[in-house]
C-alpha cells in the first residue's frame, strides 16, 4: 500500500473541449508565467537551495529513452518541458536527483533494461520517474510499486510528476487525452521540447493502431487508432522549419492508418507537409503495415518521387507465409506486401523498402520459414530488421506453443546469414548524389548524410558540411553505407530558413529563452 505522503492519482482522463483555450493561447500564457515562476527561484544562493533540496524546478535530470521515434519524440517534449520550468537535463546519471526512464514494450530485452535501470537508481537513492509503453500498458508490476507514472498521453505533465516525485509522492497519471469522447492523439504539438538532433523534427501524427497482432504489447499501451489533426501537424512542422530544422521524421505505430478516424488520410497530410518543406530539406517517413498503404499506393508512389521526400518507406512483412500471418492477426496475406513493393519499386525507381521479420513464431514451421527466407533472396532488402521472436505477458502468441528457442535462435542466424550474403550498394560505386548532412557516425570519425533514397553516405567531418545538401561522388560501398568525396566545385546548399537551435536549447519558447549549458547538452 502507498504510504500516507503519496498521492496516488491513477486513470485521471484530461478532458478537452473547443472552448477551451487553443494552444497558441495556453503557449501564450506558458510564455508569460513560467519564467517569472522559475526566476525567482534561479535568484537563491547555493546555500539556500541546499537547505531546502525538496524545491521542485532546482534539480538535475537524467533520461533515458529506449525504442522507437515515437518514444523518442516524447522523451525529447519531456526534457524540454523540465528544462523550461527549471530543471536541469544532465548525461551524467550519477550527479543527476531524478532519473526518468522511458520504456518500450517491443521486447523483452528492452523492458529487461528498464527494470535494471530502475533497480540502479533505487540503489543510488534517486528519484525514479517512469514513463512510456511498460508502465502504461502494466502500471501494477511489483517492480513499480511506489513509483511515479507519466502515461503515454500524458507527457505534458511530466512537471507535475516530476515535483511530486522531488517531493517524495508518487504520482500516476496513464489517462486518455479526449474531446467529447473521441480519443486525442496525444499531449499538443507546440509543447516545449529539447531535439536530441537539432536539425531533425519528429512529429508523432497518430498513436495507436486498427491493428491486433497477436504478439504485440504496444497496442496495450498505445491503444486504437487517434489521429492528430492536419492543420495542428502543419503548424508543428513549419514552426521547426523556424527554428532551423532541415529534415522531418513523421512517427508513429502504423502511418498508413492516419486519419481514418477523423475523416481524412496519409496523402492529403502529406501533400499539405510537402507544402511547407523548404528547398533542400527533407521529409522521411515512418513505419506503415501493409493493409492500409494499399489503398493509397498510386498517391504513395507520387509522393515518394517528390524531390523533398525521401523515397523511403518501412513496411513490416514479419513473415512470408500466410498461415503464420493469420496467427499473428497481420490483416494481410504474402501477395498483399508484394503487391505494395512492386509497385512502389515499378513507380519510384531506387525506392528503398524497408523490413522487419520474426523469426520463430508460435507454429513457423520450416517450410513457412523457408518461404520468408525466399523472400529476402528474391527481394534483397537493403534494410531488414531481424527479430527473434520474445512471447510478450498477456499477450495471445504468448500462450500459444512455443517454437524451441534453439530452433528460434538458429532461424535468427540463418535469416542474418542470407542478409549479409548481399552488398545492396557496391552498384553505386561511382555514382555522383545530392545527400543532406544531418549527424555525427557513431564512431566520430564522419558526418552522416542521406541521398534521396535514405540510403546513409559518409562525408568527411568538415564544419561548414553540418545542416547542408551537398554533392558527393560515392568512392566505396559497404554492407550499411555508402562513403562520399564531396565535389570541390559545388558548394553547399543550405535548406535551414533559420540558424538552428543549439544542442540542448528548449524549442517552442520563441519568445523566451531558456538555455542549457553546452556541458549538460547531449
Amino acid at each position: 500500500m502507498p504510504s500516507s505522503c503519496d498521492s496516488l492519482m491513477e486513470d485521471i482522463e484530461d478532458m478537452v473541449s473547443s472552448s477551451d483555450p487553443t494552444p497558441h493561447e495556453r503557449q501564450s500564457a506558458r510564455k508569460s508565467i513560467i519564467p517569472r515562476a522559475r526566476k525567482k527561484k534561479e535568484l537563491m544562493s547555493d546555500e539556500e537551495l541546499q537547505a531546502d533540496s525538496l524545491i521542485p524546478g532546482t534539480q538535475k535530470i537524467w533520461m533515458k529513452t529506449w525504442g522507437c521515434s515515437h518514444n523518442n519524440s516524447d522523451g525529447e517534449y519531456m526534457a524540454g518541458q523540465l528544462a523550461a520550468s527549471g530543471y536541469k537535463m544532465t548525461d551524467d546519471p550519477t550527479e543527476a536527483d531524478v532519473w526518468l526512464l522511458n520504456s518500450c514494450t517491443v521486447k523483452n530485452p528492452a523492458e529487461d533494461h528498464f527494470r535494471n535501470s530502475i533497480k540502479k537508481a533505487q540503489e543510488q537513492q534517486k528519484k525514479v520517474v517512469v514513463a512510456g509503453c511498460v508502465p502504461q500498458a502494466q502500471p501494477r508490476m511489483d517492480y513499480l510499486k511506489g513509483l511515479s507514472i507519466i502515461g503515454v498521453q500524458q507527457i505534458d505533465r511530466v512537471v507535475e510528476v516530476v515535483d511530486e516525485a522531488v517531493k517524495g509522492h508518487s504520482v500516476r497519471l496513464l489517462g486518455q487525452k479526449k474531446d467529447g469522447g473521441r480519443r486525442l492523439g496525444g499531449a499538443r504539438l507546440d509543447l516545449p521540447k529539447i531535439r536530441k538532433n537539432p536539425l531533425i523534427e519528429i512529429i508523432s501524427i497518430n498513436t495507436g493502431c486498427l491493428n491486433a497482432c497477436t504478439y504485440c504489447k504496444t497496442k496495450h499501451a498505445r491503444g486504437d487508432l487517434a489521429s492528430y489533426p492536419i492543420e495542428e501537424l502543419v503548424e508543428r512542422a513549419r514552426q521547426s522549419f523556424q527554428e532551423g530544422v532541415c529534415e522531418i521524421w513523421l512517427t508513429s505505430e502504423d502511418t498508413g492508418a492516419y486519419g481514418r478516424d477523423i475523416g481524412t488520410d496519409l496523402p492529403t497530410l502529406l501533400w499539405r507537409l510537402v507544402e511547407e518543406i523548404p528547398e533542400g530539406a527533407m521529409l522521411r517517413l515512418g513505419m506503415t503495415n501493409p493493409p492500409y498503404i494499399l489503398e493509397h499506393l498510386e498517391e504513395m508512389a507520387k509522393i515518394l518521387n517528390h524531390p523533398r521526400v525521401y523515397a523511403f518507406l518501412h513496411v513490416p512483412v514479419q513473415s512470408a507465409s500466410d498461415s503464420v500471418l493469420m496467427d499473428m492477426k497481420r490483416e494481410y496475406c504474402i501477395d498483399d506486401f508484394k503487391r505494395v513493393v512492386d509497385f512502389l519499386k515499378e513507380r519510384v525507381p531506387g525506392v528503398t523498402i524497408a523490413t522487419d521479420i520474426i523469426c520463430g513464431f508460435p507454429g513457423e514451421t520450416e517450410e513457412d520459414f523457408e518461404a520468408t527466407i525466399d523472400l529476402v533472396k528474391a527481394y534483397r532488402f537493403p534494410s531488414l530488421f531481424i527479430n527473434q521472436f520474445y512471447p510478450r505477458p498477456g499477450t495471445p502468441a504468448a500462450r500459444l506453443e512455443q517454437v524451441p528457442a534453439h530452433v528460434k535462435k538458429q532461424r535468427t542466424k540463418e535469416l542474418s546469414q542470407v542478409f549479409h550474403s548481399y552488398n545492396p550498394y557496391d552498384h553505386k560505386v561511382g555514382e555522383r548524389q545530392h545527400v543532406l548532412v544531418t549527424e555525427e557516425s557513431f564512431d566520430s570519425q564522419y558526418y552522416v548524410a542521406h541521398n534521396k533514397y535514405y540510403e546513409q553516405v559518409l562525408v568527411p567531418k568538415r564544419v561548414e558540411f553540418k545542416g547542408k545538401m551537398i554533392v558527393v561522388d560515392v568512392y566505396e560501398a559497404g554492407k550499411h553505407f555508402m562513403k562520399g568525396k564531396p565535389v570541390e566545385e559545388s558548394k553547399p546548399f543550405t535548406p535551414s530558413i533559420a540558424m538552428p537551435l543549439q544542442k540542448g536549447e528548449v524549442s517552442g519558447l520563441l519568445q523566451v529563452c531558456f538555455h542549457i549549458p553546452a556541458s549538460l547538452a547531449n
